[in-house]
């Protein structure tokens, strides 16, 4: 299955995540306005990763006049708060990505020669990692899987 379809052609799920947020926000006494809740917005609507960067270059191209130390700032909280997960996939740029309340999550494949980064999910996988999280008796509270390779443009 294909990690991106958890948010692909599903707004309802990208209303659920953006309320969340904006709900944890007001919990937390910050305020939602401006360039926090377009950055909440636009995150929403993405289907795996992005840097902050690109959701600048993103909101900018909607028409969104909000800066770049806005966008970090912006991430800076819903990461302190959980709210989004900062991936650390090689190559120059932090990603994000929504943390979704529920706890489920994907993994990334990422193309060490183009930079693209794909989503994937693996029930196999997961119930291997907590296996071996059981077998350890280490106590596993998150995981990141990232393979790295060339995607099928880089390998023709």
């Amino acid at each position: 299955m294909d990690g991106g379809a958890r948010r692909r052609g599903r707004p309802a799920e990208w209303t659920a995540w953006e309320e969340h947020t904006l709900a944890a926000l007001r919990r937390a006494g910050l305020r939602s306005g401006g360039a926090r809740r377009a950055v909440v917005a636009h995150l929403a609507r993405q289907e795996c990763c992005v840097s902050a960067q690109e959701i600048f270059d993103g909101l900018r191209a909607d028409g969104r006049r909000v800066g770049i130390a806005s966008v970090y700032r912006a991430l800076d909280t819903l990461g302190a708060l959980g709210l989004v997960q900062r991936l650390e996939l090689g190559g120059t740029a932090t990603r994000y990505e929504p943390a979704e309340p529920s706890g489920d999550h994907h993994h990334h494949l990422v193309c060490q020669d183009c930079g693209e980064v794909r989503p994937f999910l693996d029930l196999r996988l997961e119930a291997a990692l907590d296996g071996a999280a059981e077998r350890s008796a280490f106590s596993v509270d998150e995981h990141d899987v990232v393979l790295r390779g060339r995607c099928p443009a880089c390998t023709a």
